[in-house]
Formats: C-alpha cells, sequence, structure tokens
C-alpha cells in the first residue's frame, strides 16, 4: 500500500471512530516498511488525526506512533486536544506523559514546541489543571509543598524573578515522569513558559470560582485565556482547517 492510499485508509478508519484500526494499519507500516516509511506518513497526516490515536495511550504497551512522533507534529496536536472537551484531563495527561517522556527523547524540546504554538500555554495549564495549589507553592517557595506556601499570589515580575533562582529541589527527587518532573523541567529549563502557564492556570482557577465552567469560557472567548505579553505562544500559530474542527 503506498502511502496515500494508507492515509487516505487512515483517515476514513478514524472518521468512522475505528481508532484502533487506524492504529493497527500505522504500526503495520512500520513493520513492514521500516519506521521512516511511517514517518512519512505521519508528515502527512492532519494534527487531529495524529491527535486521535496518539491520546488514546495505553501504558501497558508501547506505540510506535507515540515513539516517533516529532515534537512539532505533537504539539500540534496538543494545542488541540481541548475540543474533545475532556473536562477530566485523562487523556492529554497520559499522552503528554508518554510522549514527551519516551525514552531517549529530550522533554525540553517538546515543551518548547508546544510553547511556541498559539494555545500551547493554555493546554500546558490544562495538563495541571488539578495540581494548581501545588504548583503556585513551586513557584513561590520552590518545593512542591503547599504548607510553606503563605498564599500570597506572587506577581508576574516575582514570579519570573523566582523562576531564575536555583532549586530547592533536584530533577532526580521528583522524577517521576509525571505532573511534578513537568513542572520542574518548565521552571528552570522554561521559566517564560512556566510563568505564562501559570498566569493562564490562575485565570482558569479565576473562572471555575466564578462558576464558569470550560464551556462557558469557550463560548465567551473562543477557548482563549489573556496572558501576559510575552513572545511564548505567538511565534507559530496552530493551523486548523474547518473541516478539521469539525472532525474532533
Amino acid at each position: 500500500m503506498n502511502a496515500l492510499a494508507l492515509i487516505q485508509k487512515t483517515q476514513s478508519l478514524i472518521a468512522a471512530g475505528d481508532i484502533v484500526a487506524a492504529e493497527a494499519a500505522l504500526v503495520e507500516l512500520a513493520d513492514t516498511e521500516g519506521d521512516r516509511a511511517l514517518m512519512v506518513v505521519l508528515e502527512q497526516l492532519p494534527p487531529k488525526d495524529i491527535l486521535a490515536v496518539i491520546r488514546e495511550y495505553d501504558n501497558s504497551k508501547e506505540s510506535v506512533i507515540n515513539l516517533l512522533v516529532t515534537p512539532e507534529q505533537f504539539a500540534r496536536a496538543v494545542v488541540i486536544e481541548k475540543q474533545y472537551k475532556d473536562l477530566s484531563r485523562t487523556h492529554l495527561r497520559g499522552m503528554m506523559n508518554s510522549i514527551i517522556f519516551r525514552e531517549d527523547s529530550d522533554p525540553v524540546e517538546f515543551l518548547n514546541a508546544i510553547g511556541d504554538l498559539e494555545g500551547g500555554s493554555e493546554a500546558l495549564a490544562d495538563y495541571f489543571t488539578e495540581k494548581w495549589s501545588r504548583i503556585e507553592a513551586f513557584a513561590r517557595s520552590g518545593t512542591f509543598d503547599a504548607v510553606e506556601d503563605d498564599g500570597d499570589i506572587l506577581s508576574e515580575t516575582a514570579l519570573l524573578a523566582n523562576a531564575y533562582i536555583k532549586p530547592r529541589v533536584e530533577e532526580d527527587e521528583v522524577a517521576d515522569q509525571d505532573w511534578m518532573q513537568m513542572a520542574w523541567l518548565l521552571r528552570h529549563d522554561c521559566p517564560d513558559l512556566f510563568v505564562e502557564m501559570l498566569l493562564v492556570l490562575r485565570a482558569k482557577a479565576r473562572a471555575h470560582d466564578l462558576g464558569l465552567g470550560d464551556e462557558t469560557e469557550a463560548e465567551e472567548d473562543d477557548g482563549k485565556v489573556e496572558t501576559s505579553d510575552t513572545d511564548r505562544g505567538k511565534a507559530t500559530p496552530a493551523a486548523l482547517e474547518g473541516d478539521e474542527e469539525s472532525a474532533i
């Protein structure tokens, strides 16, 4: 099967909701023609179709798609994940952990790719939604112990200043390949993105306290949250065609 035929088959299976069969077709290509052939196909699949496959992660097995997707392809998929309206964020956290922390990868390369897209800081804020108070504590004190936080909310200037302070915990102390390590990497390797993400996270927390759910926010401002005037999230807007949006 040539690449074009496989792409059409994969997209048809995804459109029909048969994600397992779509993944199997891609895996079969890698098995028969090699990883390079699969990478060529992944380069031509739209972000929504890559997302449909990688968000159905399974911790019990490694997926060749998850192993080969590039940081740029992954970032373009991550920023549109919110269209699934999964308020539990289970799929988002699962696929981010499994791909960003995959063996022999550079997690910071993935984080920078996400941060360079419009909507990237929002996707990261969604990832940390359930850990807001502990992320605030980490931003203030350098530890994840909320007990050490005196309750004051740091200004953006103070957040940036704190982000460059030597960490009180080392990465190997929080190397859980989960939210703690993700937050550590953001704060100490991508400080501007960490601050932007936290500002978005605060906005989401305020909206929640006001009784504004994600659906209400999306209706009012098209799913975007105002952030500080930084260059992150503005460099490469995620391209979505109208028919791609409707497919999710």
